[in-house]
């Protein structure tokens, strides 16, 4: 980071994937290869990404509480979850390869943008809430893996919980955002113990990052859902195709 154009640059990126991430998901898809482009090795930036994700939620579940949205204790329990998968798929980024990791990197990028591009529209309605019982167990095991795959790569695991809070939970999809934040906090906690062990964050760049991730996560928590959202996706399709491109083949 030797210039201010850099650390600009990180605090812009880092703002639209913050409130990306708050909206939806996929923030990570831009943050994730530009650490990459700025010359940080593979496990290093997704270590790094871990930072911002950290701070990002921190504000993203505290801007939902100050406008009174919370699924307690049913997120706990999801949080928990996650928390003992991403130790599992946290350690296995560390451990890959870097031109492995990149190339695998490039295809979740890829599988993502096709989703974002086809994703039915999540709308709830006078649907009852199913947050106890069967549904719940269920929920907690299918976010176990979630957690790993969160621990392994980030990028897209938010539109993945909000299918799986949507679909089984019937949760609206305020809630479900609010719910997946404070999953996302908690398991990136680990995850970032992880990295951190091994000795694989750049804490300056990360904490730079942080900070346009957290400004973001703040506003769009406190904003609306849905707006803007089309506009920002069709951005991030372009974008991430060019991304996932370079990532396979350079």
């Amino acid at each position: 980071m030797d210039s201010f154009l850099e650390l600009g640059l990180l605090v812009i990126v880092g703002f639209i994937a913050g409130s990306l991430n708050t909206i939806a998901g996929g923030g990570s898809l831009i943050t994730y290869p530009l650490l990459i482009f700025m010359g940080l090795p593979a496990a290093v930036a997704n270590g790094t990404n871990r930072i911002a994700i950290l701070f990002q939620n921190i504000f993203n579940t505290a801007g939902f509480r100050s406008k009174g949205v919370s699924v307690f204790p049913f997120s706990i329990y999801l949080a928990i979850s996650a928390l003992l998968g991403s130790l599992i798929g946290a350690q296995v980024a560390v451990d890959i390869k870097g031109e492995l990791f990149n190339r695998i990197m490039a295809v979740v990028m890829l599988l993502v943008v096709v989703y974002m591009i086809f994703k039915p529209n999540i709308r709830l309605t006078n649907i009852t809430e199913e947050l106890k019982g069967k549904k719940l167990w269920l929920s907690t095991v299918i976010f176990f893996f979630i957690g790993i795959y969160g621990g392994f790569i980030q990028a897209g695991v938010g539109f993945i919980m909000l299918v799986v809070l949507s679909s089984v939970n019937n949760l609206s999809l305020v809630k479900s955002n609010a719910v997946k934040v404070f999953v996302v906090l908690i398991y990136t906690i680990a995850a970032v113990s992880v990295f951190f062990v091994n000795d694989k964050i750049n804490w300056k760049i990360g904490l730079v990052l942080a900070l346009g991730n957290s400004i973001g996560g703040w506003f769009a928590s406190r904003w609306s859902v849905n707006k803007g959202d089309k506009i920002i996706r069709n951005i991030i399709v372009v974008v991430v195709s060019i991304m996932a491109i370079k990532l396979w083949f350079f």
